[in-house]
């Protein structure tokens, strides 16, 4: 197979992989579920997928579509060949605004898509939780739904054509057709004709019309993704229904790639909803109450109706990005309803709000009632979006398991549904989580598991089992909107009743009789308790030199990582994770994968040093360690930190690149580079040093200064007079290079009343830890903290410069210090020079009056590791303080320096690449005028690099604007 499979990636446009990496990170999706693929594909023209097909039949394999990898049931798992669309198959190829209709690729983006048709005063209504990765192939699939669901519908509703692959190779169409075109297309002998004679022939028999009418979920649940719809064509007149029309591209949507490839999908779009949005969210004791609640506020004009408890809202407190989008939470409720309401007027969105909460009060619904208005809006939604991701920080084996979290009932049937779901709960001694969409009689109920453990797989299947039997005793569906996938198919049958399970593996034969799209899904499927994840043989006890205690141990952190995909959010939505990833598309550059890939090395690898592999090397050589996924993933999965341990365990056993001892031991060179200068910097910047280095030769590298700002400091006098002491962290980045903001900040300090103390610290390991020399790391930082620990307080606190050394003390010192007690009271009297200014403003100590009146406009890109430790706000605050200046924060990501990463010579073009995506645009769309403060040495220079700007840092702006 390996030389048949080298034949075909001789043939294809596009990529196909076969290597270790690629099998083991595309292996599971955001689901429970693992399957080693035999090969991975981005295919890049149509044609790769013809020759896709060509292979598979030849070869009796199966072919799995995959698009964003979100999925929660196992969709996208395969011992196949993975076909990743989400990498080329990613245009907008036609907009119809006449007719409001769109067709794009199966790779869009959905909140993509909504953002290039806003201008035109449209979007694609399904919402999900994962809109900002989550792309549109992915969405039919599954029949994806979300929040908007109750008032725009699923995306079944909004189908109108889908084109692409039958499993003979053959192109097709499947769109809206009349009676007569219905049953020409019966009459040919090619696969779609057979498709069309299947289907004609067992929907027109009465008896099995009975059947689905009989066993199929209520038709007043909208939120139906059990098996394949073919309900909805009982609507055609042809079929005992009252529509001259039929579609099948509906019966492909929520048909999770088993019966066709797409290629091309078109869509009805919506009116933009009304601009102002006001949110009522009602706080109750029980969840019974909020779901009797539900019922009176489904009557009130709702956009978005949904349900967070109270195992969710706990899990938001740890998160760092999501704990300040809890404002709005009064006491601690059992759970909380989100109901929005929207209007073009604020006043009459309000007067709605107003009714509901008089009609919620009147039944005695609810302790407080939270009336909140278009931007606090939209951080509760982020709260809400957050849930799925956020259920994977649990610390330890117990996880909150997808199995049976996508069941939809009718609304009057919901609480009944839920009271007898808790007593089951009880009865397998669980405390499920409930959480989503109220509103459409769909909550996500998840059971707490270990499925490392055998009798956790055992009562996995049997609570999937018993709770697909009170669906059904409700008439419900088992698949809302998450798919069968493998963890719910095995149940279809007892869903829809055996003789209707019969008619869906006709229809599946009939589009594919030698089963290659998909395997194992929805029909013949594998079994819900196989091909887990996780396995409790394969845990070994791993020694490493950071401490991992707070997540029990690195593995433990690794499987954090819940699939749920934040990592993946393109370009053009503004954050800061994975900035490799948006510059190659590549699966392998994702936090996800990173994590992944460690998991299943440390449970798979038989070498002594589990970290011995070429395998990790490879995922985590375009990690630059900007900490945004401590901050950004829901699951606060640090790759940084992975990394750092990895690159340390891996040189144990293998030869260091000279270039790395080179940038460790800088501090020590600079002693001898010092004595001439002038020299120095001239060897430095020649091509032969660059070389031998593997240096980028596009690269200047920084100057070395003649004095060391430590030599500086210790010739300036103390003041006498004084509001504060303060103790100035001298890290090795500004000692050595930036002397002259040194001195800068020491004179805007004193200048401001501050006496500057200082002691001969230790530089801050920042270069150690990128590099993985965490021996030499953990001396540093334990001498520091011995240092500052004795002499620093909340009275003299410690102040830095540089915000990825400074901040190290919050960080990785907490993993590596001796005595975590005294490191974690230290890191709370550590702050950057910008929050300490920001801080004593908010205290009135450093006021407008010590700063000239003179007009100035100032755009701010933060370093990225304020971002994910400190905060941006505190620059802007220290900025603004003089009366007439301007500032603004840029929607900037990183910059793609990171340290000595943009250095490296195989890295340049992607550091660049990365800071074209997010940074150098923005920097030169800025006026002239303009001053740019950047608070990163690293940043600083790559934006010189980039755009030819000098940047300031922001104290030499605030030095300049001193009286």
């Amino acid at each position: 197979m390996k030389s048949k499979l080298q034949q075909l990636k001789a043939k294809i446009q596009g990529e196909l992989f076969t290597d270790n990496l690629h099998k083991i990170i595309y292996a599971t999706d955001a689901s429970v579920y693992r399957m080693l693929p035999l090969a991975v594909c981005y295919p890049k023209l149509e044609k790769d997928i013809e020759l896709l097909i060509q292979f598979a039949q030849k070869n009796k394999i199966t072919l799995t579509a995959r698009t964003a990898g979100t999925s929660l049931a196992g969709q996208c798992v395969s011992n196949g060949i993975i076909i990743d669309f989400s990498k080329y198959f990613t245009k907008i190829i036609d907009l119809d605004v006449k007719n409001k209709t769109v067709t794009v690729q199966p790779g869009v983006v959905r909140d993509v898509l909504n953002a290039y048709l806003k201008p035109f005063g449209l979007f694609f209504g399904p919402n999900t939780s994962t809109s900002n990765r989550c792309m549109i192939g992915g969405m039919v699939g599954n029949n994806s739904s979300g929040t908007t669901s109750i008032k725009y519908g699923v995306t079944r509703d909004k189908i109108i054509a889908v084109e692409g692959y039958l499993s003979d190779g053959t192109k097709t169409v499947f769109q809206n057709i009349s009676e007569e075109n219905f049953l020409l297309k019966t009459k040919g002998n090619n696969l779609e004709s057979k498709i069309y004679q299947t289907i004609n022939s067992l929907l027109s028999d009465k008896t099995i019309q009975n059947n689905i009418k009989k066993e199929f979920p209520k038709s007043s649940i909208h939120r139906k993704n059990t098996g394949y719809a073919i309900d909805s064509l009982l609507n055609f007149n042809l079929f005992g229904g009252n529509q001259n029309q039929i579609n099948l591209a509906k019966l492909l949507c929520g048909s999770e790639g088993t019966l066709a490839l797409s290629t091309e999908i078109t869509l009805q779009l919506d009116n933009l909803p009304p601009k102002n949005s006001v949110m009522v969210v009602s706080h109750f004791t029980s969840v019974n109450e909020s779901l009797k609640a539900v019922q009176i506020a489904m009557q009130h004009d709702l956009y978005l109706c949904e349900l967070m408890d109270k195992t969710i809202l706990d899990c938001t407190k740890n998160n760092t990005k999501q704990a300040a989008n809890r404002f709005f939470i009064k006491g601690d409720p059992e759970t909380v309803l989100m109901l929005e309401l929207k209007d073009d007027s604020i006043k009459k969105a309000n007067e709605k709000a107003k009714k509901l909460i008089n009609d919620l009060q009147k039944n005695n619904f609810g302790y407080a009632h939270v009336t909140l208005q278009n931007d606090d809006c939209n951080k509760v939604i982020e709260l809400r979006k957050a849930g799925l991701g956020l259920l994977g920080n649990m610390i330890g084996d117990k996880k909150a398991v997808a199995c049976i979290e996508d069941t939809a009932v009718a609304l009057t049937d919901l609480p009944n549904y839920i009271d007898e779901f808790s007593k089951l709960m009880q009865k397998f001694k669980q405390k499920a989580v409930y959480y989503a969409h109220a509103g459409a009689g769909e909550l996500h109920l998840r059971p707490i598991l270990n499925l490392k453990q055998k009798e956790d797989v055992v009562l996995f299947r049997k609570i999937t089992t018993e709770t697909a039997k009170l669906v059904k005793k409700c008439q419900g569906s088992f698949s809302g909107e998450h798919g069968d996938g493998i963890v719910r198919a095995e149940f279809i049958p007892l869903l829809i009743g055996k003789e209707n399970y019969t008619v869906l593996s006709k229809i599946k034969k009939a589009f594919d009789k030698n089963n290659i799209f998909n395997k194992g899904k929805i029909i013949n499927p594998y079994k819900m308790d196989s091909n887990l994840r996780f396995h409790k043989s394969k845990d070994t006890k791993i020694e490493t030199l950071y401490n991992f205690k707070d997540n029990i141990s690195i593995k433990h952190l690794a499987e954090k990582c819940n699939g749920s995909g934040d990592c993946r959010k393109p370009n053009s939505i503004q954050s800061l994770m994975c900035p490799s990833y948006k510059a190659t598309k590549n699966e392998k550059d994702t936090t996800r994968a990173r994590a992944n890939a460690l998991r299943e090395i440390l449970s798979t690898n038989t070498k002594s040093n589990k970290f011995n592999s070429t395998v990790l090397k490879e995922v985590f050589d375009l990690c630059i360690s900007c900490k945004g996924c401590s901050n950004e993933c829901p699951s606060n999965v640090d790759v940084a930190i992975l990394k750092s341990e990895f690159l340390y365990q891996f040189y144990k056993e293998n030869k260091r690149p000279l270039r790395d001892i080179l940038f460790v031991s800088n501090t020590k060179l600079l002693k001898f580079a010092r004595i001439a200068p002038k020299l120095s910097n001239f060897i430095l910047n020649t091509n032969l040093f660059k070389a031998t280095f593997n240096i980028a030769k596009e690269r200047k590298l920084p100057s070395i200064n003649k004095i060391t700002f430590n030599k500086w400091l210790k010739k300036q006098k103390p003041i006498n007079t004084y509001k504060k002491e303060i103790y100035l962290f001298i890290d090795e980045f500004t000692n050595n290079y930036d002397v002259d903001l040194g001195m800068d900040t020491y004179n805007l300090l004193t200048r401001l009343g501050y006496k500057v103390n200082y002691v001969n610290n230790k530089e801050s390991g920042r270069a150690q830890m990128s590099k993985g020399f965490l021996i030499d790391a953990q001396k540093k930082a334990r001498k520091n903290i011995a240092i500052f620990s004795k002499i620093i307080t909340n009275e003299t606190p410690l102040i830095g410069i540089e915000p990825s050394a400074i901040l190290s003390f919050r960080d990785e010192y907490l993993r590596l210090a001796k005595n975590i007690d005294k490191a974690k009271n230290l890191a709370k009297n550590v702050f950057t020079i910008e929050e300490f200014i920001a801080n004593e403003i908010k205290n009135g100590t450093i006021t407008e009056n010590q700063f000239h009146e003179s007009e100035k406009s100032i755009k701010i890109h933060t370093h990225c590791h304020q971002k994910a430790l400190s905060n941006q706000f505190a620059t802007f605050l220290m900025l603004s303080i003089p009366k007439n200046y301007t500032v603004t924060i840029l929607n900037t990501g990183c910059c793609g320096m990171a340290g000595s990463f943009g250095y490296e010579k195989e890295h340049y073009k992607i550091s660049m690449q990365i800071g074209e995506n997010s940074v150098f645009n923005k920097i030169r769309n800025s006026n002239k005028s303009d001053e740019i403060a950047v608070s990163g040495t690293s940043c600083r220079q790559q934006i010189e690099d980039g755009t030819a700007i000098k940047t300031k840092h922001p104290v030499k702006i605030l030095l300049d604007a001193l009286k």
